[in-house]
């Protein structure tokens, strides 16, 4: 019997990195005695909130002595509206995380194998140690392609084999903002077998404004294995309240709330996030000022002679030329809270989330400083 309790857990557990959030503000004001910081690491609405999903919070908040629906009814038929499914379709999550990882409990154990990008989102390789599948990770484009680090879907198919059960494709993906196109896309689905689910992951797509840009949950009729998942932590500002949701068909909805923990979704998220969806005057002005202020830093960076990545995201990926650690750190003791990728194997590269004008300003004097 071993000594060490840890010990007991499944080995693929025991070898597991832990997901590393961006810092707290919190954090960095014990750490360094700061009072006036920002926090520009992880990709969240600078906004917050809409006024609906503020006074929506507020009325829920009013019962919070009792469970929430725990099937979440009301946020489900607002979904259904949107997307034009059945609410029979639509599985929620606390967050799209979780919602990612209930995919892989269902469908994934130590005899499958899962497909992602290299520089894909954190969460897919997390989510596929922990039910001891095996994972393969296709080269990303290198640096010299156009759509530099992005998914290179050929190279991902050709991973695909008799044991393959999922395929995460994230469009656009965190944290590098490459996307992928319509056709090409849709192509990759289409050419996958249908022993093997795709799970396209949408957190960031109300950022893209291109009509050409591809919205995969208008394919569901088409494709009985296909899953699209979103999110009301970017662009609707609900982050803090953690809601997120699959699109599938009813099949894989049923088979996926099978493992869903009952009252996933709090009630305040719950009615939060439906008035959010409703409210597209806030989200028209989120994507208005995420616009403005990624050609604001898209400038900054330029002047500063650095190299930048394309992005569809509210986000940026720069390459500083030099291990970006020190670079970080000195940004940290001026107050400006970025994000290092080195987990992502990108070493020299920092990930700045767009925030307001001012922000993004005081960003950028700090890296300029820190450089």
């Amino acid at each position: 019997m071993p000594t060490d309790p840890s010990q007991l857990a499944v080995p693929s557990v025991r070898t597991l990195a832990p997901y590393v959030p961006g810092k707290p503000i919190e954090e960095l004001a014990r750490e360094y005695g700061l009072s006036d910081i920002i926090k520009l690491a992880s990709n969240e609405n600078p906004l917050g909130p809409g006024p609906n999903a503020r006074a929506a919070m507020a009325a829920a908040a009013k019962e919070i002595g009792l469970y929430p629906d725990g099937g979440g009814f009301v946020l489900k038929q607002a979904l259904a509206r949107k997307h034009g499914c059945a609410i029979e379709d639509i599985t929620l999550g606390n967050g799209s995380n979780d919602v990612l990882v209930m995919i892989a409990e269902t469908f994934l154990d130590r005899d499958a194998e899962a497909v992602y990008s290299q520089y894909g989102f954190a969460i897919y390789p997390i989510a596929i140690q922990a039910t001891g599948a095996t994972a393969r990770v296709a080269p990303a484009f290198a640096g010299s392609h156009p759509m530099a680090l992005g998914h290179d879907l050929d190279a991902m198919a050709r991973l695909v084999n008799e044991r393959t059960r999922v395929v995460f494709v994230a469009n656009p993906n965190n944290p590098t903002g490459t996307w992928v196109e319509r056709e090409p896309l849709k192509r990759f689905i289409a050419g996958l077998p249908s022993t093997t689910l795709v799970v396209v992951d949408e957190a960031y797509i109300e950022y893209v404004e291109d009509a050409e840009f591809p919205d995969s949950s208008r394919w569901l009729n088409e494709f009985p294995n296909l899953i699209v998942t979103r999110t009301f932590s970017k662009a609707y500002g609900l982050a803090g309240l953690r809601v997120g949701y699959a699109l599938s068909s009813p099949a894989i909805a049923g088979m996926v709330n099978r493992v869903r923990q009952a009252f996933n979704v709090n009630s305040i998220a719950l009615a939060a996030a439906a008035a959010a969806l409703e409210d597209t005057t806030h989200l028209q002005k989120s994507v208005t000022l995420n616009r403005e202020g990624l050609r604001q830093v898209e400038a900054g960076v330029d002047q500063l002679g650095l190299r930048r990545y394309p992005t569809r995201g509210n986000f940026i990926l720069v390459d500083c030329g030099r291990p970006a650690g020190p670079v970080y750190e000195a940004m940290l003791r001026q107050g400006v809270i970025v994000r290092p990728v080195g987990n992502y194997q990108l070493p020299n590269h920092l990930r700045i989330t767009i925030g307001t004008p001012e922000q993004n300003q005081r960003m950028l004097g700090a890296l300029r400083q820190a450089l």
